[in-house]
C-alpha cells in the first residue's frame, strides 16, 4: 500500500474527527459521549433489534451491552424481548422511552446544527463541491466495508442471494428465467475441492455473490456472479471477480470461463475490460448468448 495514501487517510480522519466533534466528552453538548449518541439515534423513535444494531454499527457484543445498559440506566431506553410487542420472544429490543424520544429530538435538531455550521461559511459553490464531495466518500467507505468471503451455497444467506440472482435475470432476459431450462449448477460443485462460493455481506446483509466450478481437464466455470442494486458501481463485481480467479489459480488452474445472456450488459463490460475474450459456445445453456475465456497468470 502507498505510504502517502495511507497518510492521507489519516489525515482525513483527525480532520473529520475534530469537526464533528467527536474528541468531546460530551457530544453535541448532550452530556453523554459520541458512542451513547449514535447508538441513541440508531434506535430511534421505532425501535431496534439488538442484533441489528450490533450489525449495522459493527459493535463487540460486550460494549454495545455496555452503552445499552448505560441508556437504560440513565431512563432513555428500554431492552427486552420482542414479544412484548407480540414478536418473537428471543429477539431482544431496544425502545425508546418518552425521556429518551425527548433525547432523541433534541439530538436531531442539533444534528442538523452541526451540518448547517459546517456549510454556513462556504459559497453556495463550494458547498455544492463540499457535499458532493461527502457523497463520494461515503459510497467509497460504503465499498471498503463490504466482505468477501466463502460460504456454503445452502447458508440462508447465500440463499437469498440466489433467489434475488433468479429474480432480476427474470426481469432481464427477453423470455424471463424458468430455472428448469437451464444448465443446473449444484451445491456440490461450488464447494471445496469442487469449487467455492463466495458471499458478500454488508454489516452482515448478503448483497453479492459468485462460484467457480473447478473441472480437472478443463478451464474452470464462474457462476451465479450477482451484486445487488444497494452497491453497484462500488467494486464489488470486481472484487468478486477477483477473488474467483485467485481462487482458482492457487489450484493449478490456467484458464476461468462463462457464459451470459445478452441482456446483461454491464456483467459484459466487466468481463471484457478485466480481460475476457469471447470465445464459441462450450456448453448448451439455454439462455447463454456469449461465452468468455481467460487465461490466468500462474
Amino acid at each position: 500500500m502507498d505510504p502517502a495514501f495511507i497518510a492521507a487517510v489519516r489525515r482525513f480522519n483527525r480532520t473529520v474527527t475534530q469537526r464533528v466533534g467527536a474528541l468531546d466528552d460530551e457530544y453535541l453538548a448532550q452530556g453523554r459521549p459520541l458512542g451513547q449518541a449514535r447508538l441513541l439515534w440508531e434506535i430511534g423513535p421505532d425501535g431496534a433489534e439488538v442484533a441489528m444494531l450490533r450489525a449495522r454499527l459493527g459493535l463487540d457484543s460486550g460494549y454495545l451491552s455496555r452503552l445499552l445498559r448505560t441508556l437504560e440506566n440513565d431512563g432513555l431506553i428500554t431492552v427486552g424481548p420482542a414479544d412484548q410487542a407480540g414478536g418473537d420472544g428471543r429477539v431482544r429490543t431496544a425502545a425508546l422511552t418518552d425521556t429518551g424520544r425527548a433525547q432523541w429530538a433534541q439530538l436531531d435538531r442539533r444534528s442538523d446544527d452541526l451540518a448547517t455550521s459546517i456549510l454556513e461559511p462556504l459559497t453556495e459553490h463550494r458547498r455544492e463541491r463540499l457535499v458532493a464531495a461527502m457523497a463520494e466518500v461515503e459510497r467509497l467507505l460504503i465499498g471498503s466495508m463490504v466482505v468477501i468471503e466463502p460460504c456454503p451455497p445452502s447458508d440462508p444467506r447465500a440463499r437469498a442471494c440466489l433467489r434475488a440472482y433468479a429474480r432480476e435475470i427474470a426481469r432481464r432476459f427477453d423470455d424471463g428465467f424458468d430455472p428448469a431450462l437451464s444448465n443446473p449448477v449444484h451445491d456440490e460443485a461450488l464447494v471445496p475441492p469442487a469449487g467455492v462460493f463466495l458471499l458478500a455481506t454488508l454489516n452482515t446483509e448478503p448483497v453479492g455473490c459468485g462460484g467457480v466450478k473447478l473441472h480437472r481437464d478443463a478451464p474452470a466455470e464462474l457462476k451465479r456472479v450477482w451484486v445487488a442494486d444497494t452497491v453497484r458501481g462500488l467494486g464489488i463485481g470486481w472484487r468478486l471477480l477477483g477473488e474467483l480467479e485467485r481462487y482458482a489459480a492457487e489450484r493449478g488452474v490456467t484458464a476461468v470461463r462463462l457464459d451470459t445472456n445478452r441482456n446483461l450488459t454491464e456483467a459484459i463490460a466487466m468481463y471484457r475490460a478485466a480481460g475476457y475474450e469471447e470465445v464459441e459456445p462450450y456448453n448448451t445453456e439455454y439462455y447463454a448468448h456469449h461465452w468468455f475465456e481467460k487465461q490466468l497468470r500462474r
